[in-house]
């Protein structure tokens, strides 16, 4: 009969309680489990602890916050972050816009992307001493270049690690370290120091010009008449020895008739009295085919052939048929244009680069596809003060007589010397106004920036006369961010004192 009645109130009570209790501990179990899993996977909440479910069982909690105290977060805050995960960040405490405190991270919960050497402790303890060999951090620098140093790992207001500076990485203070990884996002890039042969061109407008050596009037000694003038134009050009007109002289024709009678008369005083009356013709520029043909026909000619004294152009006549020319009249004036000059002004700044012998390249405005090779010939001692040019002179073959007088060119001078010098590419250098400065790899990451003195550029090189020797390495690419992380450091010695700040 008993065992078929309804069971007493205090057993169904003791049946629901032992329900409870198991479902309790069944919730208790999934939730350590849950908060294991988010354990063991790195989930970081970004706040101080970890946040227990309410329904966790009190004993339990108690039991997972000793657990977790164990990995809570250690060092100073080193920045805050949006409390849901945002990538918003902030230097100083801060609340989102719904009244959230942003969370703080401390060190040990920061993650870093730089390269960390294998010594470093990844605890937080920032106290390790590093084994026997390795270089010990001394502190970390502002990695934007700001005058700010920490003893401790941390970031900026914007999230960049700061840069670990280490022990003996410097040869006194002159030389840096770059990691690998830097110098390969960044782009730096050396090469050994060669030796170029280095011209560069100065560019001057000129000007051809007659050789003045080159130049030859015809004028009379005496006073004559141009009985006839041979049909020679102004622009012909003409041949040495071809006539150019027929004069009559008195004076020429009485010197002619004393040395005719010298030449004719009696065999005693013949060469004295002969070489005399010779001297007179020639003082009067008789040609001396003239004399020739007195002696041989023993005649005196009424007119002379007057000939052309040198191969050239006729650049002027003034002489016409039956005028009366005095002594010194310019009756015609010829030039030779074999051999021209071009006449460059060359500006003053450029002056100490140029030297008589150096190469000369020309293209006449009026001769489009040809061009003229010629030398400095003379650089003449006077600079024009209203231009401030200096006038240098070129001399060119012209064997067609292309260029002709008053033609304008543009002309290309050749500077340098033609020997191998040690010389750098224009981007390796640095100039600061004051100084040049050239960046040398010494290898395994390491840089120093050395000063330099320069001289002849040309043809993307630079010359380098102190500073350097061939065969050392320089940066040719990103080299101003390595100047720029020296100059960082030497800020940094001068206002640590040796003393990292924070």
């Amino acid at each position: 009969m008993d065992q078929l009645s309804p069971l007493r109130p205090e057993t169904r009570e003791r049946e629901r309680s032992g329900r409870d209790t198991l479902y309790r501990f069944t919730i208790a179990i999934l939730g350590v489990a849950t908060l294991a899993a988010a354990l063991a996977g790195g989930y970081r909440l970004g706040h101080s602890e970890w946040p227990i479910p309410k329904w966790v069982p009190a004993e339990v909690a108690m039991l997972l916050r000793g657990k977790l105290a164990t990995t809570a977060p250690t060092g100073a805050v080193i920045y805050y972050r949006d409390p849901d995960g945002k990538p918003a960040y902030s230097g100083e405490p801060r609340k989102t816009r719904e009244g959230r405190d942003y969370a703080p991270v401390r060190a040990s919960e920061d993650v870093s992307f730089e390269e960390k050497p294998a010594h470093e402790d990844h605890g937080g303890s920032q106290e390790a001493v590093p084994p026997a060999g390795v270089k010990k951090i001394l502190y970390y620098r502002n990695p934007m270049g700001l005058p700010d140093t920490s003893p401790v790992p941390k970031k900026d207001s914007m999230g960049m690690d700061y840069i670990p500076v280490y022990a003996g990485e410097t040869d006194n203070g002159a030389t840096i370290k770059v990691s690998p990884g830097k110098l390969q996002r960044t782009g730096v890039r050396s090469e050994p120091v060669r030796r170029h042969v280095i011209s560069r061109p100065v560019r001057a407008p000129g000007s051809v010009q007659l050789d003045e050596r080159r130049v030859s009037v015809v004028s009379l000694r005496s006073e004559g008449f141009l009985e006839k003038v041979e049909n020679v134009t102004t622009g012909d050009r003409v041949r040495a020895g071809q006539p150019l007109m027929r004069v009559y002289s008195p004076e020429i024709s009485a010197a002619a008739a004393q040395y005719l009678s010298v030449v004719a008369g009696p065999a005693g005083s013949t060469q004295l009295l002969s070489d005399g009356a010779r001297r007179r013709l020639e003082n009067l520029n008789v040609p001396s085919d003239v004399m020739a043909e007195i002696e041989r026909t023993r005649k005196v000619p009424r007119t002379i052939i007057w000939p052309a004294p040198r191969d050239g152009v006729v650049l002027e006549r003034t002489a016409i048929d039956g005028m009366r020319a005095a002594t010194g009249d310019v009756l015609f004036r010829i030039a030779d244009l074999s051999t021209v000059w071009v006449l460059v002004d060359v500006p003053e700044h450029e002056l100490g680069s140029i030297r008589p012998g150096q190469p000369v390249l020309i293209r006449a405005h009026a001769l489009p596809g040809r061009s003229f090779a010629g030398k400095v010939g003379l650089i003449y001692s006077q600079v024009n003060k209203d231009t401030r040019t200096t006038r240098v002179r070129v001399e060119i073959p012209n064997s067609d007589a292309a260029l002709l007088p008053d033609m304008y060119a543009d002309v290309d001078i050749a500077t340098g010397s033609g020997t191998p010098v040690v010389a750098v590419v224009e981007g390796a250098l640095i100039e600061t106004g004051t100084r040049q400065i050239l960046i040398i790899d010494r290898g395994d990451g390491r840089f120093e920036p050395r000063e330099v003195k320069v001289g002849a550029r040309g043809q993307g090189f630079v010359e380098i006369t102190e500073g350097i020797a061939e065969g050392d390495r320089v940066v040719v690419a990103a080299n101003f961010l390595i100047d720029a992380e020296s100059n960082l450091k030497a800020a940094l010695r001068g206002l640590t004192s040796g003393h990292p700040q924070k």
